[in-house]
């Protein structure tokens, strides 16, 4: 039997990427401020910069493109899309919006209010921006091993229960419900099990409180427990995934990851309580309940992506990939967080830069460093992300310095791996190099993405 686990699938499209020279992308770096969010896509080699919205669509999802009924309201690729959310979630009620954040706006819009507390493994960066445009304070409590990337565990995405549960006795009345991210991006892709996700939900249920997922790589979670956790080798991911569905009282969705799709999301949930107010921000801000800001081909792509993305051919693919690029930076020396996530790898930027000051945010450098050197273009996920700034100019820092390596699903083969791989390498060999960065010029939510820096 051979070792080598192919892609689960052939190319039938190709798109040319521009081979540029390091001078140019000093050049490029430089006129973007040091900040690769800044730099247009065709002047980067390898896109790592997120999964989301990334990847290429299959024949099947082209072909349901054809079929989108373009109806304002009442539209028949709305119930298509409907039934295969029902039957995989269970939920009642489904509201489909333009992406994730999206339906995050319209539940916390909603539902969540000034002095509220949402706990979480961990919220990324839009989610805890949202929360907090709300009044509500986003607490993150993921386990003890979640915060150390060196230490292996195979869920590292699961959630503290002794610790939700002093918050429940302490601050109960101030939580209108519990949060968890599945896989756990902030955390370095990593999965919850299906013990620790039912334990959650019983404490939250036994104080009143419902869970909601954030359940945007529900599929890549399922299938770490299918190959992880004691009793669910044998069962199909399909089933592992309504089990945690089941669990749950709800989701937020961001289908341009675990969807398939390049634009699309949705808020689906058991109960109708908070439904009416839910459809009417949707209607302010999105669009008619059965379109929810997308066309009817998104819609018909997207039913058909969260179909193929259970396939477990191309999950262990999937899961395999960044397992072999981990492999690849352990032979050079580089730490990452192990094990590796589903969707990226994320690179200790403390291994390759021991000597640089979280003042000058080793991981945004170490981000510079492989465009500089290779073209690479991953995201910082640390102090830059995660940092903030107080009134009295004071800076506190993230617990993590780490460069997101996330990988658009079905676009790039071994041999990029194998070249990123050998980028990596090589800049960890001439990280004494590699230049810090300050931050010049900054906004008030979410600097990362349109901060201005110079060399430190």
């Amino acid at each position: 039997m051979p070792k080598t686990l192919i892609e689960p699938f052939r190319i039938k499209s190709v798109e040319p990427i521009r081979m540029t020279t390091r001078p140019e992308r000093e050049e490029l770096l430089a006129a973007a401020k040091l900040n690769v969010f800044q730099l247009r896509a065709e002047d980067v080699l390898l896109d790592w910069l997120t999964d989301s919205g990334t990847g290429a669509m299959s024949t099947r999802q082209w072909a349901a493109i054809m079929l989108g009924d373009e109806s304002y309201a009442g539209a028949r690729s709305f119930y298509r899309l409907e039934a295969v959310v029902r039957d995989l979630t269970g939920y009642a009620h489904f509201v489909p919006t333009h992406q994730g954040r999206a339906a995050e706006r319209i539940l916390f819009g909603t539902v969540c209010k000034p002095g509220h507390v949402v706990p979480s493994n961990c919220h990324f960066d839009t989610t805890r921006a949202l929360l907090e445009w709300n009044g509500a304070e986003p607490r993150d409590l993921v386990v003890r091993e979640g915060l150390e990337p060196a230490t292996v565990h195979p869920f590292k995405g699961n959630i503290d229960l002794d610790r939700v549960e002093d918050l429940l006795r302490r601050e109960g009345e101030r939580v209108p419900f519990g949060m968890i991210t599945v896989t756990n991006n902030t955390g370095g892709g990593q999965p919850v099990s299906m013990e620790n996700l039912r334990g959650y939900a019983n404490l939250l249920h036994r104080h009143g409180k419902p869970l909601l997922l954030d359940a945007c790589r529900f599929a890549e979670n399922a299938m770490f427990v299918k190959m992880r956790e004691p009793g669910y080798a044998d069962v199909p991911v399909k089933q592992i995934a309504r089990e945690m569905f089941g669990l749950a009282d709800g989701c937020t969705m961001s289908a341009k990851k675990d969807g398939m799709v390049n634009i699309g999301g949705f808020l689906a949930l058991k109960s109708d309580e908070w439904l009416e107010g839910v459809r009417n921000m949707l209607i302010l801000t999105e669009g008619f309940p059965t379109y929810g800001g997308l066309a009817g081909r998104d819609l018909e792509a997207m039913a058909v992506g969260l179909e193929e993305v259970l396939d477990e051919q191309y999950l262990r693919y999937r899961l395999r990939t960044a397992e072999y690029l981990g492999e690849k930076l352990d032979e050079a020396g580089v730490g990452f967080v192990r094990p590796t996530g589903g969707h990226a790898v994320y690179i200790d930027a403390r291994t390759v830069l021991p000597d640089m000051p979280v003042e000058r945010y080793p991981a945004w450098a170490l981000t510079n460093a492989l465009y500089l050197e290779g073209g690479i273009r991953g995201v910082e996920i640390g102090s830059v992300m995660f940092g903030r700034r107080r009134e009295d100019g004071e800076e506190t820092f993230h617990a993590m310095e780490l460069v997101r390596l996330a990988f658009p699903r079905r676009m790039y083969t071994q041999s990029h791996f194998d070249y990123a791989a050998e980028v990596i390498a090589d800049v960890k060999k001439n990280a004494r190099d590699v230049r810090g960065v300050r931050i010049v010029k900054q906004s008030r939510t979410l600097r990362h993405f349109t901060c201005e820096c110079a060399w430190a």
